[in-house]
């Protein structure tokens, strides 16, 4: 009928407008190419084949079908430039192509007949260019295919909007904005609301500003019957697809579509100096197979046959167990025990969690709390990208910031990043591929622009690589990623003079190194084996230099719920893992281990990396030159609420029982690291705010946690001393080769080796010579408590002991 041509039109016209919009022409538009969906409305398929081939010159064949070319396209012939032809690229077509092909579609469903059937190809292209000689073509192609008496009962807006497409000259032709508000389309057009984009994760409007809800509840209510698994996103299917073991290029070698071919049948016969050969027939896998091929999903549905529907719509809002929530079966509640390897290839577990993270990301940032929450029991692999961007919180109008920046105004930094690229990543095809480069150049120079007070280090693109890859996409999220990414973990790292940054990075790293690990600490400072070997590319690139991607994914999955000390674990599991071989090899071999560093197993890294940083006071990592705390609108301070591992001891309001900030000098000479007195107190399990001048010792009995050692003399002790804290007095407590002299309280120290040791003193000088000595006799977790024994003065705490009768 004449109103359902109209619809037809009217739908094909929306979507290529929208093509149009985003600079794409389909070029190949034929009837086999728009399909129908279940309520009759278009989809237009294969109109990304004109684009992805460089408007088809990177491809032997013509892209499009004889009978609906546009004449402009077939004048305009083949031309392939070559090396020795130097012939210009042809110019590519425009959107009025597609006007033309769409004008003998709706012909054919007007005639109810194909065109041109009778021709061969040559003869079909020549009759089109001849229509260039005729006035009125739609009655020249309805009397040649003898349909003129079907011309004559078609109503008028229908010959009109013919004629309108089936113009020959593409200047008079229309566009399609001036075609879809034509009066012919007045009857169908009230149909169609104006299509307004959905708002994005990260948009600044609001995503549920038009929801409603259908006037009959019922519909919202399942049949048994339905089809959960038709209400997912074609790319979760897909994905859960390959899961259940689904192969494509299986599928489609199986199709013949995938044609092998032994290399020694490749080779030319004959072969001219310039390089043209001669005596190979035409490769029929070079052409274009336009085969559909419709993938099985009986494979996926039977593995997915016993999960209930309430797991495609999981409760958000009851308390949530510690593991996925959206388990209804046994089954699932055991896979969240398993390796994470294996939770990643179970499509079970992963359709669960794909819906759940689904469901939180979208209600985004509302759900942030529960997205850490869930985040800390494994992200699924087909939304970390995104997830990523939650935890890093990412927020605003991201796609029009990266828009704004300058990307193409040639800047000195260009030429380094050109010699970058290629080498970042190069095993990966993705990332290796020329639209890989040209992503990766405009990322990192986006980057570069929009931070004029930073500069381009080498590092900078391993560091990109994560994210672009996450989102290759979508590139203003992997640059908002990794512009939010940097100042919390590489917090002024790419200055343009970075030392005094680098040098009590490493420093603090190296105290890690000895409050974690004595022995090995002193191994490597005996040898002159020190962190600015081997760790300035671990930190820089936050370890994206030295593993393999799909390593790093794992890492920072952890990473990026840690805060921006947690990098420092991270370094200090790695050397554990290499513990053994470092311990029994000198100077060079450490180096050359380190040149090609073995194969490190990412998930006891991880582990061991948690348990690490479990152990280190909050205040022991204290950096002078880490991000300030950022600013509230009101202007105060804020404390982040996620998390006690994302929390960073920066964040915390300051009070006279904080850290002091130490020159760099003073930090290299110290073994051990600080810990604030408010770290002590919390340590010691004392109540009340930490700035209140009289905390209370907690009532309920606990193993302490920690050891004070107060190495002031007796006489000073007895006077005042924190409560628990054992006297070692710094005079006695060592032989001249350094080793403890034995007594009743040196035993106390004994029995508490493993646990955390603070060193109390007047002194600073003192207190860091004793933590030193202590390291030597490999004490872990030896700290020393910074502002000495004066800091805890002011707040009451210091216990006098009750006179000896």
């Amino acid at each position: 009928s004449s109103s359902r041509i109209l619809c037809i039109a009217y739908e094909v016209l929306q979507g290529l407008q929208y093509m149009n919009q985003h600079g794409m022409v389909h070029r190949a538009l034929s009837p086999c190419n728009i399909l129908l969906d279940r309520k009759g409305h278009v989809k237009l398929a294969k109109f990304g084949l004109y684009h992805m081939t460089a408007q088809g010159v990177d491809v032997d064949f013509p892209i499009g079908y004889p009978s609906y070319l546009a004449p402009e396209v077939i004048a305009q012939g083949i031309s392939k430039p070559s090396d020795h032809t130097q012939c210009e690229k042809p110019l590519p077509s425009g959107p009025k192509s597609d006007l033309w092909s769409l004008g003998i579609i709706l012909f054919e469903l007007c005639m109810g007949r194909k065109l041109f059937q009778s021709l061969e190809i040559a003869e079909r292209l020549k009759f089109i260019l001849m229509l260039g000689c005729v006035d009125d073509i739609v009655t020249v192609l309805a009397e040649e295919h003898g349909c003129l008496d079907i011309i004559k009962d078609l109503s008028e807006n229908i010959i009109a909007l013919l004629k309108k497409c089936l113009t020959f000259q593409p200047s008079k032709r229309q566009v399609f904005k001036e075609l879809l508000h034509d009066s012919l389309f007045s009857e169908v057009s009230s149909l169609y609301p104006p299509f307004h984009k959905p708002a994005g994760l990260f948009s600044s409007s609001p995503r549920c500003a038009n929801l409603t809800l259908p006037e009959d509840i019922s519909q919202l209510c399942k049949d048994e019957d339905d089809d959960y698994l038709a209400e997912r996103s074609v790319e979760e299917v897909y994905y859960l697809w390959c899961l259940a073991g689904g192969d494509l290029e299986k599928e489609l070698v199986n199709k013949e579509i995938i044609r092998s071919k032994p290399p020694v049948c490749t080779l030319p016969n004959f072969l001219l100096e310039d390089g043209e050969s001669f005596g190979q027939g035409r490769d029929r896998s070079s052409l274009l197979d336009d085969t559909t091929v419709t993938l099985s999903l009986c494979q996926l549905r039977n593995r997915l046959k016993d999960v209930g529907g309430e797991a495609f719509y999981p409760l958000l809002e009851d308390d949530q167990p510690a593991l996925p929530h959206s388990n209804s079966s046994n089954e699932l509640s055991a896979a969240a025990t398993l390796p994470l390897i294996i939770r990643e290839r179970d499509t079970e577990y992963q359709l669960n969690r794909i819906v759940l993270f689904d469901r939180l990301l979208k209600a985004y940032p509302y759900k942030k709390n529960q997205i850490w929450k869930e985040a800390r029991i494994d992200i699924p692999p087909l939304l970390r990208g995104i997830t990523w961007a939650a935890l890093l919180g990412v927020e605003g109008a991201i796609e029009a910031k990266y828009d704004a920046i300058d990307k193409d105004t040639p800047i000195p930094t260009d030429r380094q990043i050109e010699v970058d690229i290629p080498r970042c990543h190069q095993y990966d095809e993705l990332l290796s591929s020329p639209e890989g480069h040209a992503k990766f150049r405009r990322v990192l120079k986006a980057w570069v622009v929009s931070h004029p007070n930073l500069v381009y280090w080498q590092g900078l693109d391993s560091l990109c690589a994560p994210f672009l890859y996450l989102n290759f996409n979508n590139e203003a999220l992997a640059y908002a990623c990794m512009s939010a990414f940097i100042p919390k973990y590489l917090y002024n790292f790419f200055l343009k003079d970075n030392s005094h940054v680098i040098q009590e990075y490493l420093t603090v790293f190296s105290q890690m190194i000895a409050f974690h690990d004595p022995e090995l600490s002193n191994h490597l400072n005996e040898i002159g084996f020190i962190p600015d070997l081997y760790a300035i590319p671990w930190f820089l690139t936050m370890f994206t230099h030295v593993f393999p991607l799909h390593k790093i994914f794992h890492l920072w999955d952890t990473l990026l719920l840690g805060n921006s000390s947690f990098p420092f674990c991270i370094g200090v599991a790695i050397l554990q893992q290499l513990r053994d071989r470092l311990l029994a090899n000198g100077f060079n071999e450490c180096i050359l281990l380190f040149s090609d560093l073995p194969e490190i197993d990412i998930e006891r890294c991880v582990r061991e990396s948690i348990n690490l940083f479990r152990w280190t006071p909050k205040s022991a990592t204290y950096r002078q030159y880490a991000q300030p705390p950022r600013q509230a609108a009101d202007g105060s301070g804020t404390r982040s609420s996620l998390s006690c591992l994302s929390a960073d001891y920066q964040e915390a309001p300051r009070s006279d029982l904080s850290r002091d900030s130490i020159k760099l000098d003073d930090l290299k000479a110290e073994v051990s690291p600080r810990i604030s007195a408010e770290d002590l107190i919390d340590l010691c399990e004392l109540t009340g705010p930490s700035h209140s001048k009289t905390p209370v010792k907690k009532t309920k009995p606990s193993k302490p946690k920690l050891l004070v050692v107060d190495i002031r003399n007796s006489e000073d002790f007895n006077r005042g001393h924190i409560s628990g804290s054992i006297n070692v007095p710094f005079a006695s407590a060592f032989t001249a080769e350094g080793d403890l002299i034995q007594c009743p309280a040196t035993a106390t120290l004994q029995s508490f080796k493993g646990r955390v040791v603070v060193i109390v003193g007047n002194a600073v000088k003192n207190t860091a010579a004793f933590a030193a000595h202590l390291v030597k006799n490999k004490y872990p977790r030896v700290c020393i408590l910074d502002g000495g024994i004066n800091k805890i003065k002011p707040t009451g705490l210091l216990t006098v002991p009750s006179p000896q009768i």
